[in-house]
């Protein structure tokens, strides 16, 4: 429990007025015993287990059937958090989480949101909230400086910065703007895009396949491009082929989605030679770097992004690895004008003299929806924050965490670490074990409660993923780890081994 509502300044029974608006007053009561609240829950996260263990529908079995009658005072409220809630989740910023990949945030980024919701402001249109549309176009320059990107990037030049809700949100924005330059401006009005081609490795994320499906190329229209055996990067000789195969056949490429650090293994796809290709047959290329483009704020680690002058679009997740909380990904095109063309719609509702003069950028001409809200507060608030100097120490810490535990996987000889990486993320496994063994080590490694871990397939094979990055975790909390790996290896092997001498 994060501690009882009285402990944090509220009376019960103090919100006397409970069923109408709350009172200035009241809200700052209700607002501190709020942050004391989530004080008291990341200073408490160790003594939770990382996930829960309770059977599906115990949450729900936790609250009413009906909704209620009357308001109710906060307190309740809050007791109830702790109650029904906190039980019943994965803790994402638990120090021993190593599953996935982080999703951090950080008390700035909270306080960013706190700050963006109390605003309440409608960032459709320029014209709907200056501030909310002027504060992202800054922002995602500032992040285009930090991590380097081209300056065809930068909203000074032809292209600029936006935030998707996710990096799958940014993947399916290029495939339509991808669709829309390869059918010359046709794909618009014809509303069809049979015929035409997406290209990823077989590594590349599933929300590339996805979105070939919601722009109606459809799964006939996706290729997965083979990679490489050793790095399980996408092999350029592939794509030429699978290129060359498709005009042969009549099929039009539309884009090719290149991967800086793939989910599975954080495999790094040939940027340049990938980016040469694209060129030379005239296909949008995105490069997808969800994961592993914060690590870009590092410069020792910009090597991974070599290439990317050739990219169309890129992307990352600030709300991966950079501290800010979901939702919010960093999304840059080198050509607004096509990108706008292939999204807009105008309705006479929305007309107004700025926009009819393209003086201003209205933001929901660079996404799906229609209504945005204001993400850029809660990034401005962490980059002034943390500078670029913290950044860089928690990307940095994050990876030497790694790289200790890939030392330990690899001083251990029953151990084999599956693939190498750069970033925060150690595959492994135990080495000529079966992939049930593999399987039961995994379980029983997160059967403990003080960690979680995640697994993946990796040629075929069983493969457990470590990755580092919630913002508490610490050395201790690494090598705490890797002893409760170990130790369980090390009970199960003797297992198998009784079982094989009886």
């Amino acid at each position: 429990m994060a501690g009882d509502a009285s402990a944090r300044g509220i009376t019960p029974g103090a919100d006397t007025t409970a069923g109408g608006h709350m009172s200035a007053d009241e809200f700052r009561r209700a607002g501190h015993a709020v942050v004391d609240w989530i004080a008291d829950y990341w200073q408490t996260l160790e003594k939770h287990p990382v996930r829960p263990s309770d059977p599906p529908g115990t949450v729900a079995r936790a609250l009413p059937v009906t909704p209620p009658e009357h308001g109710e005072p906060f307190d309740r409220i809050l007791t109830d958090l702790d109650r029904v809630v906190v039980g019943g989740l994965t803790h994402w910023q638990h120090p021993g989480f190593f599953g996935y990949f982080p999703a951090n945030t950080s008390a700035p980024s909270v306080l960013g949101d706190l700050v963006s919701a109390g605003l309440g402001v409608q960032g459709m249109l320029w014209a709907t909230s200056p501030a909310c549309t002027e504060v992202e176009t800054v922002m995602l320059d500032w992040l285009a400086q930090l991590l380097e990107l081209p300056q065809r990037f930068r909203s000074g030049s032809t292209g600029g910065g936006v935030i998707q809700d996710s990096a799958s949100s940014a993947t399916l924005v290029a495939t339509l703007v991808a669709l829309h330059r390869a059918s010359g401006g046709t794909w618009r009005t014809a509303g069809t895009a049979a015929g035409y081609a997406v290209y990823t490795s077989t590594e590349g994320h599933s929300s590339i396949e996805k979105a070939a499906r919601i722009a109606g190329v459809g799964d006939q229209g996706v290729r997965l491009i083979d990679v490489d055996p050793v790095t399980l990067a996408m092999r350029p000789d592939a794509l030429r082929r699978a290129l060359d195969a498709d005009l042969a056949a009549g099929r039009r490429p539309a884009i090719v989605v290149a991967t800086v650090g793939t989910t599975s293994t954080t495999a790094i796809d040939p940027v340049e030679e990938i980016g040469a290709i694209c060129t030379e047959y005239g296909v949008w290329l995105h490069v997808d770097a969800a994961y592993a483009g914060a690590a870009a704020v590092c410069p020792e680690l910009r090597w991974t992004h070599a290439g990317l002058e050739r990219a169309d679009s890129y992307c990352f997740d600030p709300h991966k690895w950079l501290l800010t909380g979901f939702d919010c990904d960093a999304f840059w095109v080198a050509d607004r004008a096509e990108l706008v063309e292939a999204l807009t719609v105008m309705p006479e509702y929305l007309r107004n003299a700025l926009s009819d003069a393209g003086a201003v950028i209205d933001y929901r001409d660079w996404q799906v929806p229609l209504g945005r809200r204001f993400r850029a507060v809660k990034l401005w608030f962490v980059l002034r924050w943390y500078g670029a100097q913290g950044l860089q120490a928690h990307i940095r810490s994050a990876v030497a965490h790694a790289a200790w535990f890939a030392d330990q996987v690899r001083a251990d000889d029953r151990f084999e670490i599956v693939t190498p990486g750069p970033f925060s993320l150690v595959c492994f496994r135990l080495r000529g074990q079966s992939d049930e063994v593999n399987s039961a080590l995994l379980a029983g490694v997160n059967a403990s409660g003080s960690v979680l871990l995640t697994h993946t397939r990796v040629a075929g094979r069983f493969t457990l993923r470590l990755a580092v990055g919630a913002p508490r975790t610490e050395r201790r909390h690494v090598a705490a780890a890797w002893e409760l790996i170990a130790d369980t290896a090390t009970g199960l092997l003797a297992d198998q081994q009784r079982r094989d001498d009886g």
